[in-house]
């Protein structure tokens, strides 16, 4: 990855430990990325770090089997294992593709200096515009998938990339723009999971 990306080698052949709030090794691929100059990669890293720690998230994995199982014993969807299983793909998918989402935007915020309050007052007032029309069964799940993904994995490897980012460029603020991901990445799950209910049972 470092050669084909960054072409050059990591400082440390070691793999970097994760601590709460800082990850080495997502800080110092932001730093080499914003070296590099290049918004499109930065863009797509944020993308992809955002959408494979979500993926990997064990409290997500939970979260979502026991949903299927809810939704199944409620009678809102098959209870054949099949249609289980699809309905906690499909909301695994979509929690991190949303995750995935807030890195690409956050990076992309980092970089042209754009208001962090816009982002969050423009989220959240999606946010109550698209709960009076989800459906009950996935409102709850919504809300929830903004703190589950905000969890052991996610939290520092995202929170690191945004430090390591605003370090590299003048004039922004590391502790803002660090925990400004983390906030993009716990508001945006809420919308799409809630869209993604509609989706499946339709307008509530």
């Amino acid at each position: 990855f470092f050669f084909l990306m960054i072409r050059r080698p990591p400082r440390s052949t070691l793999f970097p430990y994760t601590t709460l709030f800082r990850s080495p090794i997502g800080e110092r691929l932001a730093v080499e990325f914003a070296l590099k100059g290049n918004v499109f990669w930065i863009v797509l890293f944020g993308f992809t770090l955002g959408f494979a720690t979500t993926i990997a998230e064990p409290a997500l994995t939970v979260i979502s089997q026991k949903a299927g199982q809810i939704a199944a014993e409620a009678g809102v969807i098959d209870r054949a294992k099949e249609s289980i299983a699809d309905y906690v793909w499909g909301l695994r998918l979509t929690t991190a593709f949303s995750v995935g989402l807030a890195g690409a935007i956050g990076v992309l915020r980092i970089i042209k200096g754009w208001p962090l309050v816009i982002f969050i007052l423009t989220g959240y007032s999606l946010i109550v515009l698209t709960t009076l029309f989800a459906p009950q069964e996935i409102i709850s799940i919504a809300y929830d998938s903004g703190g589950i993904t905000t969890s052991t994995i996610t939290v520092p490897l995202i929170t690191a990339l945004g430090i390591g980012l605003a370090t590299s460029i003048r004039g922004r603020n590391p502790i803002i723009d660090g925990f400004g991901l983390i906030a993009l990445a716990s508001l945006l799950p809420i919308l799409f999971v809630m869209l993604y209910g509609i989706f499946i049972f339709g307008p509530g």
